[in-house]
């Protein structure tokens, strides 16, 4: 990938988690029920698996790999780094964050159990 498309990955990635924090507000989520949380995490994760399909299937095959992987690093690292410094840092929380707002965590894992493997299908699909 080129440095602009890294840099668009990045920019885009930001954006969305700044849109997630916004529509958060004012607790970051915590307002809501474990069983909300849930049901919106499921949802959340379909909505996830249909856009990766979308990404992946507009992307080159040769690229395709390379495009999940970095879809995966740039939708978890830069949410992870964002959520620590905010959680973490800012709400005083440190590393119990992880589990105390569990539902952000769920989603340092999910995008390389929906990218990667949607791109290994997309591959093997005639």
């Amino acid at each position: 990938m080129t440095p602009q498309k890294h840099l668009n990955l990045l920019v885009q990635s930001v954006v969305i988690w700044a849109l997630f924090w916004v529509a958060g507000l004012p607790s970051y989520y915590q307002q809501y029920s474990a069983p909300a949380l849930g049901v919106a995490c499921t949802i959340l994760s379909v909505l996830i698996s249909l856009a990766a399909i979308r990404i992946l299937q507009r992307s080159r095959p040769e690229n395709r790999r390379a495009r999940a992987l970095w879809c995966s690093v740039y939708y978890t690292v830069t949410f992870a780094v964002l959520d620590s410094l905010y959680c973490g840092v800012y709400l005083g929380h440190g590393a119990g964050y992880l589990t105390q707002y569990w539902y952000l965590s769920v989603f340092y894992i999910t995008p390389w159990l929906t990218f990667l493997p949607t791109e290994a299908l997309l591959r093997r699909a005639p």
